[in-house]
């Protein structure tokens, strides 16, 4: 119900419903009657239009990314994608208007931008908060990705990071192996070492603390299939830890993934290595290193995997050396 206050400077109009509160002022009493009747008129079939026709894409999109990608793992990189996702000109779209045809679009556009990897995952997300709008917010009732395929998925990296690459890496750096890590650089380049020693992910190996650390293993409280593991550590990989010692009174490499990430690229690239492999692939590198010595289900155990089948995309050994095992 509307009601009209004589104020000082004319007439103030309020207008209070289940939905919305609204409130401005007029010079003449008619003109604050004439807007509040249009008003309430204006509320009043936007609260029975259906919601689709009342949120845009974006308006997904920021409520899925204020309220529900803070209680995913990945949310700081959920949350990166999403507002690259909201620059885009599909973002202003309706939700009654949002069709899989014109999603199908957006796909093959962004394919010729990004890679396929990339817009599957763009792909994932889009699909993730429409299906929130239908299932919890009631905004639609179909979700309009459910029709839109997506791009095959690119083929696993078989990249493993050779002996040769490792010493280069390591030379540029300026690894000093028999002192105590005492900079930040010195700590990036043990990790990397140990990484290739234990398969562990560098949120894995950033996220380790000293109670966390055991005798003859390590133990991990927060992975990426959300499960708790325990890595066994070579002889190698405890030396590594050990120079460690000092360093930081918490985190046993005291280094942010961000941070480590960057001064990694920057060693590779100024080592002659630009785009040649990443951080990532010291675990393709360590599962191949060590089937020589495990059989699959210790590698499985030890890398946190739930299927041996996945022990496939990460053994990536050269044609020649498994030649050499048939002499």
């Amino acid at each position: 119900m509307a009601s009209i206050v004589k104020v000082s400077n004319g007439y103030r109009a309020f207008i209070r419903s289940k939905h919305a509160s609204k409130s401005a002022t007029f010079r003449t009493r008619r003109e604050a009657c004439d807007w509040a009747a249009t008003t309430e008129a204006k509320l009043s079939k936007e609260a029975k239009a259906p919601a689709a026709s009342l949120y845009t894409l974006a308006d997904a999109l920021i409520r899925y990314r204020d309220n529900v990608s803070p209680l995913h793992k990945g949310a700081r990189w959920e949350s990166v994608r999403i507002n690259a996702l909201l620059r885009l000109t599909l973002a202003d779209k309706r939700l009654d208007k949002l069709t899989p045809d014109m999603l199908g679009n957006w796909r093959d556009m962004r394919l010729t931008e990004v890679s396929a990897g990339s817009v599957i995952r763009e792909s994932g997300i889009l699909s993730a908060v429409l299906e929130e709008a239908r299932r919890e917010w009631r905004w639609i009732s179909d979700n309009p990705m459910r029709d839109v395929r997506r791009p095959s998925a690119p083929k696993h990296r078989e990249t493993v990071i050779t002996p040769a690459q490792v010493l280069l890496i390591l030379r540029t750096i300026k690894h000093a192996p028999a002192k105590p890590t005492r900079s930040v650089t010195q700590s990036v380049a043990r990790a990397f070492l140990f990484a290739i020693r234990t398969g562990m992910r560098a949120g894995e190996i950033c996220g380790l603390q000293w109670d966390d650390v055991h005798d003859d293993y390590a133990t991990l409280h927060d992975t990426k299939n959300g499960d708790a593991r325990n890595v066994p550590l070579s002889r190698r990989a405890q030396r590594l830890i050990s120079k460690q010692t000092g360093f930081d009174d918490v985190s046993v490499f005291g280094v942010g993934v961000q941070t480590m990430d960057a001064i990694f690229r920057r060693v590779r690239d100024k080592s002659g290595f630009k785009n040649q492999f990443t951080f990532h692939d010291t675990r393709h590198t360590a599962a191949t290193m060590l089937s020589a010595k495990l059989d699959v289900l210790d590698l499985c155990k030890m890398f946190g995997w739930r299927n041996t089948k996945q022990a496939l995309t990460y053994y990536n050994p050269a044609a020649s050396d498994i030649a050499k095992k048939l002499l």
